[in-house]
């Protein structure tokens, strides 16, 4: 994708740069002031539907109204995406919710990455291969209309796994990253339903230890070969990759991350804390189209989403089928062939305050590096709030949205103007544990499986409570 001709740009927003003024680096300017510090701009995305709020603000002109002119580049996995935006070579990215939190902490990467954007909520599903779909199904109750009753547990999955450990076979699952939002849905999945997905320890980084149901990371776009391979025999992944497997009849999509957490957070969009720093109002013009794009998906009851699964098809964004793209993205979500189901929010973009970067959402994603030993060690409350309020920055996020709403291009009503960064307690959750962001070492105690108190992974143990 090229830079939009100078005609194209002049007519979006020649008229607001003739009237802007200069506002230099440490302060943030006001809406009729505000001129990027630096106006070109690379950003980096994986092909996935949630990528979508950058492909609409490149499609719809944010971007150039906002004074920014924007390349998108795929990459081609998340590490290198995320090394990228650590050299620079990209200046933000589409990142998962995990890459920001596990990067400032020094989990894998060390390097100060933040966000003032969260990007969507849901979107993720958990698919399995059709023979254990048929092992699962004998497990899992019927409905009056003869279909299986949903959400479905892992605890239809758990007489599964035994089988195969019976047998000496692995049980490999997929996901995409080690931080990723898939690997601790599947995590948590898995264990609400008694079966192990492993430790991770400083010297064992494949979290595997003790692991009834062996994870390792697949990229999205592989997933649904690698299953028809028989590499793995199930995955956690983000559309269009669950209705893929539906629709080349390799795979069962069994639970959706919407049933797993009820509007869980999803993807966030990343950038160096040294550049949020050195271009403030470029931090603040990028946050502003990307608040209008995700306002522009949801907005009159998903009325756009048919224009941006055409766009999202392109092969310069996710490139796959339309209509693979469709079966997710217009609000059903298809389990078995044929079996098609509402799912308004299967993919959230702005309702329910999708795009606010609640701290919230950032102590549940150290709850769980915490839970499965990628925090090695204990921490006391009072460290997971500074570490999120260290990574998520809502300031900035609400700075946009102020001038949005000064300029008319959105309500106040949209935002949560008054909050202290935090969602309530919620038990949404396909096991009904409540989550209190400000207990969060409570939180992690509750959990039937996981580490907790002073306990630590020494070798293949266990230690300490």
């Amino acid at each position: 994708m090229n830079r939009p001709s100078t005609g194209k740009f002049a007519k979006c927003s020649l008229a607001a740069w003739a009237a802007a003024l200069y506002v230099g680096a440490g302060s943030f300017a006001s809406a009729e002031m505000l001129v990027p510090e630096k106006d070109e701009l690379k950003l980096g995305f994986i092909k996935l539907t949630d990528m979508a709020p950058l492909a609409i603000a490149y499609e719809q002109g944010f971007f150039e109204e906002e004074g920014l002119f924007v390349t998108l580049e795929p990459q081609a996995n998340w590490k290198v995406l995320l090394d990228r935006v650590i050299t620079g070579e990209l200046d933000g990215a589409h990142m998962l919710a995990g890459q920001p939190l596990a990067a400032t902490i020094g989990f894998g990467t060390k390097a100060h990455i933040v966000t003032p954007f969260s990007m969507d909520l849901n979107g993720n599903g958990i698919t399995v291969s059709n023979d254990v779909w048929a092992m699962m199904k004998e497990n899992i109750p019927l409905g009056e209309d003869g279909k299986p009753v949903h959400p479905i547990k892992a605890d239809a999955l758990k007489p599964v796994v035994d089988a195969f450990k019976a047998e000496g076979k692995p049980f490999n699952l997929g996901m995409v990253f080690p931080v990723s939002t898939h690997n601790y849905e599947l995590r948590y999945w898995l264990a609400a339903g008694g079966i192990h997905p492993g430790f991770y320890s400083p010297e064992n980084v494949t979290g595997q230890i003790r692991a009834d149901a062996l994870l390792s990371v697949t990229p999205p776009p592989q997933m649904p070969a690698t299953l028809e391979a028989g590499t793995i025999v199930g995955y956690s992944v983000g559309e269009p990759w669950n209705q893929a497997a539906v629709f080349k009849g390799i795979g069962v999509p069994v639970v959706t991350d919407y049933e797993i957490w009820k509007n869980n957070p999803e993807k966030v969009f990343g950038l160096t804390k040294e550049f949020t720093e050195k271009y403030p109002n470029t931090t603040l013009a990028l946050t502003k189209a990307l608040i209008r794009a995700a306002k522009w998906l949801d907005e009159n009851n998903n009325a756009n989403r048919t224009e941006a699964v055409e766009i999202l098809s392109r092969s310069e964004y996710v490139g796959a089928d339309a209509d693979v793209i469709a079966n997710s993205m217009t609000g059903t979500f298809e389990y078995e062939r044929g079996d098609k189901r509402d799912v308004p929010d299967f993919n959230v973009f702005f309702r329910h305050n999708a795009t606010y970067p609640f701290y919230s959402d950032a102590i549940w994603y150290l709850t769980q590096m915490r839970r499965w030993g990628q925090i090695a060690e204990h921490k006391d409350d009072a460290w997971y709030a500074e570490t999120a309020k260290s990574v998520y920055l809502p300031d900035i996020y609400m700075k946009a949205a102020e001038m949005l709403v000064e300029e008319g291009k959105a309500d106040k009503g949209d935002f949560p103007f008054g909050t202290d960064g935090y969602r309530g307690p919620t038990s949404d959750f396909i096991d009904g544990v409540t989550f209190d962001a400000k207990a969060p070492n409570a939180y992690i105690d509750s959990l039937k499986i996981g580490l907790k108190n002073e306990q630590t992974i020494s070798g293949s143990d266990v230690v300490g409570g």
